[in-house]
């Protein structure tokens, strides 16, 4: 008898194990999303409360999409919006070491087109499961709102692109003279990474370029402010950087959240 209870108790914990591992298992009813860009595979994450709710394009930090970005999209879906937390690396490729992190970012940053067509190819993948793209904001963390201002000088055509402790950066021969929507950039102040320099350049060249307009900086807050369990974590930075995002975001979207 106690042999039959051992062997139950361990079948009920693996299937457990395997429902919890299992992609729908995944945050407040999201998934993992396999999808191609120009033939490679990618993985990204996708969740929605509603099949009118607007659309967030989450753009990853320079570790690959984790847990954290999963999180972020969780947090806006309990919030109203369906979000695509795009994958730029591809499936599988989450890299752990700065010298990787650095290779697979530094391709992206020498090959901008490669950048634009996988973000393109995120907003496909959405669409293909039903997101509204043409009521969209993009936005990301760190490399990943390098790569949201890429698609904001592309043209793309969405409603607002917000950027979190991101790179600032313009590459030369570019401008934002094809940008359509809002800019919206949240910058800590005692980032040595991203220098207030590079943050006073972008807004000469926003204001020069007409584009609608918003930056902000936080005061003692480092590169990487808003990364939970991190020190270079401030909480008072992340909670009015989030507070200012649901609100252009209510602001931008038709039919915002809840």
């Amino acid at each position: 008898m106690k042999t039959l209870t051992y062997v139950f108790k361990f079948g009920l914990t693996l299937l457990m194990a395997l429902f919890l591992a299992s992609p729908d298992a995944l945050g407040a009813g999201g998934s993992l999303v396999t999808y191609q860009v120009n033939g490679r595979v990618y993985e990204g994450y996708y969740i929605t409360p509603s099949k009118q709710a607007p659309l967030v394009l989450l753009i990853h930090d320079w570790d690959g999409l984790t847990d954290y970005e999963i999180k972020r999209a969780d947090m806006l879906s309990e919030l109203g919006y369906a979000v695509f937390a795009a994958d730029l690396f591809g499936k599988g490729v989450r890299p752990t070491t700065v010298t990787d992190k650095r290779q697979h970012t530094g391709e992206l940053y020498k090959d901008r087109e490669k950048m634009r067509a996988l973000m393109n190819g995120a907003l496909d993948a959405a669409k293909e499961r039903g997101a509204d793209t043409k009521n969209a904001v993009a936005m990301g963390y760190c490399f990943g709102g390098a790569a949201v201002l890429e698609l904001a000088r592309s043209g793309a055509d969405l409603k607002g692109f917000a950027t979190f402790h991101g790179g600032l950066k313009t590459p030369k021969g570019q401008d934002y003279t094809q940008t359509k929507g809002e800019i919206l950039i949240m910058h800590g102040s005692a980032d040595t990474n991203i220098t207030m320099d590079q943050f006073a350049d972008l807004a000469k060249e926003l204001e020069s370029a007409g584009v609608a307009h918003e930056m902000i900086t936080y005061g003692g807050a480092h590169h990487g402010f808003t990364v939970f369990g991190t020190n270079r974590y401030q909480e008072n930075a992340d909670r009015k950087s989030w507070k200012r995002f649901q609100e252009f975001l209510a602001d931008t979207l038709k039919g915002h959240g809840a």
